[in-house]
């Protein structure tokens, strides 16, 4: 089984998955931008979205670097890939999406830039993962993570079903070799890979309205077949708890954050 089986992504791929993914997208992207913004992402870089589900940073990539550069995305999950391909189509630009998972990058100094957000938290072996990062990253390159530590959640007023939540997700990923609270560690996963003039970042979106409220509930149904399949929940709950999260969610005086989100770069010596 390689580093990112799809056996071992406890969230709904396809079609279904995509819907998520676009909420994602939407709700992150600013925090991505400044991140890459801060890295020197810039035209004329050839660049590598890891994991890069349906393209929505690899397009913005590409909308940086222009027709002097390149943007390249890696999934294994092809029907997301193909909704990626599409809208490049649409949009005009110079992206090509590869159905490969990241422990089979062989690239030797290829890119000027390699980011990959929320996929080392899901692999049994991300060291092995990030030096492969590292290997097709050229000298000078930077390489870009960000990751959760699902620990950080919070909601307020305290909520059951928020607890549950983030309890069941922890567990269900832990199943699956992955772990749900790998940001602390991308420091010295970074230090230990060599790269040089490591630095982080540490942010926590937070909401009390908006489609950042919802995440934790469509979050949650995405997950419902790995914490089913895993025997740590049944459906009847797992219904509870998303009504509860869309509840709360829908009140404008309790308030919802993302996990804690580390972002960590730095450069090929």
């Amino acid at each position: 089984m390689n580093a990112f089986d799809q056996h071992d992504y406890v969230l709904r791929g396809g079609a279904k998955g995509a819907e998520r993914l676009r909420l994602l997208a939407s709700v992150k992207w600013p925090t991505t931008k400044t991140l890459l913004d801060r890295v020197g992402l810039c035209q004329g870089m050839h660049c590598l979205d890891v994991g890069c589900g349906i393209g929505t940073v690899t397009l913005e990539m590409a909308k940086v670097v222009g027709p002097t550069g390149q943007a390249v995305g890696m999934d294994m999950d092809e029907p997301c890939l193909e909704l990626a391909r599409l809208e490049a189509r649409r949009l005009h630009l110079n992206v090509e999406f590869r159905t490969v998972s990241v422990n089979e990058l062989q690239e030797t100094s290829a890119y000027d830039l390699i980011f990959g957000r929320f996929v080392l938290t899901h692999l049994r072996e991300p060291e092995q993962a990030l030096a492969r990062m590292v290997h097709a990253a050229r000298p000078g390159g930077v390489v870009v993570v960000e990751d959760i530590q699902f620990t950080g959640h919070f909601a307020f007023p305290a909520c059951h079903a928020f607890d549950r939540y983030v309890a069941l997700y922890q567990d269900v990923v832990r199943r699956k070799g992955g772990d749900p609270n790998i940001g602390p560690r991308l420091l010295g996963m970074f230090i230990d890979a060599e790269l040089a003039d490591v630095d982080l970042e540490v942010i926590q979106p937070t909401y009390r309205q908006g489609p950042g409220k919802q995440i934790a509930a469509v979050t949650m149904e995405h997950i419902r077949e790995a914490v089913v399949g895993a025997g740590l929940a049944g459906n009847e709950e797992i219904n509870a708890v998303v009504a509860e999260l869309v509840s709360f969610a829908s009140d404008p005086r309790t308030m919802m954050s993302f996990p804690r989100i580390f972002q960590v770069w730095g450069k090929k010596a």
